[in-house]
């Protein structure tokens, strides 16, 4: 699947560009709090949402919902200033586009510290607190709700 293009305006020195990324599968408060607290931590909020495949690759699984639902889903609740699905190959070429300030993780998201340090050196890298995080994770949510409103792929 091709991913639709982003339109990236320019970037102008008094804005601070953050930058978020992740699977976002099963969107809940936990998601809403982490997307409000990284759009604190700057004037534009970029979302990268991971695509299907890369999320089978590192998480061992398919997302319940398709890489464009969970894309849709993140631009519905109207938090971040643009939202865009992952790329197939280089993942950081949209992100050296963005070229953010900040790069918000989640309390308990995985990333490559050393690539994303390297690769962005001017970029403050920030890990967000949890949000009630042993009510609101998306793995539990998956057990508790096993079928979801949507059918399955």
């Amino acid at each position: 699947m091709n991913a639709p293009a982003l339109h990236i305006p320019e970037k102008k020195k008094e804005k601070i560009r953050v930058l978020a990324f992740g699977t976002f599968d099963i969107i809940h408060p936990g998601h809403i709090d982490f997307l409000k607290n990284a759009k604190n931590l700057g004037d534009e909020l970029f979302v990268i949402v991971a695509l299907d495949a890369t999320v089978e690759k590192r998480k061992k699984k398919p997302p319940r919902f398709s890489e464009t639902m969970r894309r849709n889903h993140v631009e519905t609740l109207g938090i971040a200033d643009h939202v865009s699905l992952g790329r197939p190959t280089d993942y950081l070429s949209l992100p050296r586009i963005i070229d953010p300030d900040v790069i918000a993780l989640g309390y308990d998201q995985e990333a490559p510290m050393e690539l994303l340090r390297n690769n962005f050196p001017n970029a403050k890298i920030t890990r967000l607190l949890p949000h009630f995080a042993e009510e609101f994770k998306s793995s539990k949510l998956r057990n508790i709700f096993p079928d979801p409103l949507y059918p399955p792929r």
